[in-house]
């Protein structure tokens, strides 16, 4: 993979770590931004090495969100005509897909959120697994203070993750939400003093992640977010095709033996994907 200009990711141990490096900025999402995250999350995803994924940030703030020169410079945003209105809702839905990839791809991922998490960045840890905080993070839908409607997640996610109410209040106000707010009502699941502590407790749960069978790991993320958006009924339905897809008694034994012997598990990688782009 290319060198990456707004970020630096590493692996290790089969965890992945991806840091926002662009603290002049405030780790601002410019059309840079997009393109790499999305490069980067479609190689973690086919590849397969990685097993958990943890996403933090440099400087005074996680991120501020979408820089506001995206759409007067690299995408340009045409209300003057159908046709341009049109194109809003393509270039949308191709933003769109990218965070969904953080919710859609094959490993869990982990925010360690530090400072601000403005407008885009709400976007984007919203499609996260676990979301972890540092005491002086907020959060801050920041789309209504300057004229707008969120639009790349964050009004679509969050009521699954907070009371609408609580929801209904920022995304009308553009008020912040504290990390203890955040952690009283679920959306964040640990807070820590420092951003140095939340990195650590990120990347430890990434580990003990990694050390969970790969693919159980993958049928538990497919299940969890199906049971999200089904009924009850509809979801056990899915688990019993997916749980007799994915059954493995030598994983049983060797999860069970490890814990007896305390000793690292041994599991294979989730299979490298191939599709038709990587072909010729």
């Amino acid at each position: 993979m290319d060198k990456l200009n707004c970020f630096s990711l590493t692996t290790n141990d089969h965890v992945a770590h991806l840091v926002l490096n662009k603290p002049d900025s405030f780790n601002t999402m410019h059309p840079t931004f997009w393109l790499e995250l999305d490069t980067v999350l479609h190689h973690l995803n086919d590849a397969g090495e990685a097993r958990a994924l943890v996403i933090s940030s440099t400087g005074k703030h996680f991120s501020a969100g979408m820089s506001l020169d995206t759409f007067s410079s690299a995408i340009s945003m045409d209300a003057d005509s159908p046709e341009g209105r049109a194109a809003i809702y393509d270039s949308l839905t191709d933003m769109q897909s990218t965070f969904t990839l953080l919710e859609s791809m094959r490993i869990p991922v982990i925010a360690a959120i530090h400072g601000g998490c403005v407008g885009g960045a709400v976007d984007m840890v919203t499609a996260c697994c676990i979301r972890y905080a540092s005491q002086d993070a907020f959060f801050c839908i920041q789309e209504i203070n300057i004229g707008m409607v969120a639009d790349v997640g964050t009004l679509q996610r969050l009521p699954k993750l907070l009371p609408m109410g609580l929801v209904k209040e920022l995304a009308y106000t553009g008020r912040r939400l504290t990390a203890a707010y955040a952690h009283q009502h679920g959306l964040v699941t640990q807070i820590f003093e420092t951003q140095e502590a939340l990195l650590k407790g990120a990347l430890a749960c990434a580990h003990e992640i990694a050390q969970k069978p790969p693919v159980a790991v993958w049928g538990t993320k497919q299940a969890l977010n199906y049971a999200r958006d089904h009924s009850v009924e509809d979801s056990l339905r899915q688990m019993g095709w997916l749980q007799g897809a994915i059954w493995s008694n030598a994983h049983i034994r060797e999860a069970i033996e490890a814990a007896k012997e305390k000793r690292p598990t041994e599991f294979p990688p989730l299979a490298p994907l191939k599709g038709f782009k990587t072909l010729g």
